[in-house]
């Protein structure tokens, strides 16, 4: 039987500890000019080089380019189909089923719940305060449960979806600190909104601290799914022994070394950029139509009507797709999600040219 002498492995699943990991082709590698180890097709019907092969489960050439975007070393970075099944394997990974639990702070990202719930795993399902930030009382909330049942791993979308509020990075620093047996996940995937708020830089120094990452926002991939798990590399090799043998398909990997190049940097922040800009008049516009509008740090704006309905009937009748939400604490407010200048002229024509809010 295996010694749990990291706090990874302490927090890991206990059968995972002694788990004989699935040795995929490309995991087992080797050198050749004849590949028959993988049971793969010799024909390559697409102009893709190598499509007809399997990739690398960690593609390096997109480890070394998201090493080189984010400043975090390579031996810390997890790639996989965007950030949604890195929270879906650092759960199968840390929670036992029927016995351990995840916390989030709601308003917030659903898939949290969600994957935790299809894995048999307890949510403590704590809220954010008016203004969208922690609770003073977290640290004993966290250790509350209906079911009584172990918070393992601790889930902080910043900035938050939908609200689009941020925490301060000491008071995360705070939460890190103060909870040194559990993991503690911020999910950056709207970061490049705002990245002064990243705590990326901590997780070699911080041995709880797992970062989210995603290529499907500000680089505009949303499409090929490719995310990123940033965590020291104990946490690294545990989240391994689950992981699928080929996670990032060899397009996606190709699309995605391309986003992150010089480049492809320069766009990125150019489009971040001018989103911003039309974020701005979305949400002063909206301002003066009199909804009560959160301040955004991420590619969308939350706005809060007084006659939720007829705005929505609005929207769909003008042909606008924007979202609503079942949540108690969102009864009254769409997400708008900031598009280009076209777009957002033809909202801001909208909302300018109707009646105020009475």
């Amino acid at each position: 039987m295996s010694t749990a002498n990291n706090l990874a492995q302490r927090l890991a699943r206990p059968e995972l500890l002694d788990l004989q990991v699935y040795q995929s082709a490309r995991r087992i590698g080797g050198q050749g000019d004849v590949w028959i180890n993988a049971n793969e097709s010799p024909f390559n019907n697409s102009d893709l080089a190598g499509v007809n092969r399997y990739p690398e489960c960690q593609p390096p050439a997109l480890i070394d380019a998201y090493s080189d975007y984010s400043g975090v070393a390579n031996n810390c970075i997890l790639a996989g189909r965007g950030a949604d099944e890195a929270i879906e394997i650092l759960i199968r990974t840390f929670c036992t089923p029927t016995k351990d639990a995840i916390a989030i702070f709601g308003p917030t990202y659903g898939m949290y719940a969600i994957s935790a719930k299809t894995a048999n795993v307890a949510v403590n399902a704590l809220q954010l305060t008016s203004d969208f930030q922690l609770p003073s009382d977290y640290g004993s909330q966290l250790n509350k449960d209906s079911a009584n049942a172990n918070v393992k791993i601790v889930f902080i979308c910043n900035p938050n979806n939908p609200t689009g509020s941020v925490i301060p990075k000491a008071e995360l620093i705070k939460v890190i600190d103060s909870n040194p047996q559990r993991l503690v996940v911020i999910d950056e995937a709207y970061i490049e909104f705002s990245p002064e708020y990243s705590v990326a830089e901590l997780v070699e120094s911080r041995a709880n601290l797992v970062v989210l990452r995603t290529l499907s926002k500000a680089f505009a991939l949303a499409g090929a799914r490719c995310g990123f798990l940033l965590a020291n590399p104990d946490i690294i090799d545990m989240c391994m022994r689950v992981i699928a043998p080929y996670p990032v398909p060899l397009p996606v990997s190709e699309l995605a070394v391309k986003a992150l190049s010089p480049k492809g940097l320069i766009t990125m922040q150019s489009q971040v950029d001018e989103m911003s800009q039309q974020g701005l008049r979305l949400a002063q516009t909206l301002q003066a139509y009199g909804a009560a509008v959160v301040k955004a740090h991420g590619n969308y704006v939350l706005a809060q009507f007084s006659d939720r309905a007829s705005v929505l009937q609005k929207l769909t009748q003008a042909g606008v797709i924007a979202r609503s939400y079942s949540d108690k604490r969102l009864a009254d407010s769409i997400r708008f999600s900031f598009s280009n200048r076209s777009q957002t002229d033809y909202l801001v024509s909208l909302f300018s040219t109707s009646n105020k809010q009475k």
